[in-house]
């Protein structure tokens, strides 16, 4: 029982001492651009405007689950909807064959694929084409849109229907709206992939403003953004 309860205590801690955070804030449930801001402690080192889903946001699969009404949507495959949530940041990808980056990194050869067909096995998984796969999305884009991006953990079981292939990416053009990625300019992707650190614990925050206050109690070193607003 006491063992239950450490592991209880212990996991907060090790998931709210997070010294990154890229925090995305949305007016509500229907918007389709919102705020980013990277934190590093209480310091802000970015902001810049990010592109949500054509349908805005819906509740992910992430790290912990945040207070969701009823009325309040969730996120499932095809919705065009972006995760809303806390989720980890696992890994940049790109073209090129090689870095140096600080969190690990995967290329993006012509093979890489991500599935995003719920009734696979390797459903919301990165790996290298078999020739079977029934529905997916190359990750070797020839609009460059993944020419540089970062994957978001959510629904890392790969929960039926839940929502796939979630990362942070170049956008399309300046307002696109994505099928459920953040998306951005390339500029600004750049300078996150630039400072993402693994030891530091990097998370996306991703709500709309009306789950701020919440946030905040977990991660105290964001209240700057609720003086602001």
């Amino acid at each position: 029982m006491i063992k239950s309860i450490l592991i209880l205590l212990i996991f907060p801690i090790l998931l709210f001492s997070s010294q990154q955070i890229i925090l995305v804030v949305a007016d509500d449930f229907n918007a389709s651009r919102a705020s980013l801001e990277f934190f590093e402690g209480d310091q802000v080192l970015l902001k810049t405007d990010v592109n949500l889903g054509t349908n805005g946001l819906g509740w992910g699969i992430g790290e912990i689950k945040l207070m969701q009404k009823a009325n309040e949507p969730i996120k499932y495959e095809g919705d065009k909807k972006a995760p809303a949530g806390i989720f980890k940041l696992t890994n940049i990808f790109g073209y090129a064959p090689a870095s140096n980056y600080k969190l690990p990194y995967l290329f993006t050869s012509d093979e890489l694929i991500c599935v995003d067909d719920s009734n696979s096995p390797f459903y919301n998984q990165i790996i290298e084409a078999h020739g079977d796969e029934k529905s997916f999305e190359f990750m070797h884009r020839k609009d460059m849109q993944y020419r540089y991006g970062v994957t978001v953990a959510h629904n890392k079981k790969g929960i039926f229907k839940r929502g796939s292939c979630i990362f942070l990416h170049i956008q399309k053009e300046k307002n696109a709206t994505t099928a459920g990625c953040t998306s951005m300019q390339e500029k600004d992707l750049k300078k996150i992939i630039s400072l993402l650190d693994k030891s530091k614990n990097p998370l996306l925050i991703q709500v709309p403003k009306s789950s701020m206050q919440e946030v905040i109690e977990y991660y105290p070193q964001l209240k700057v953004f609720s003086q602001r607003y």
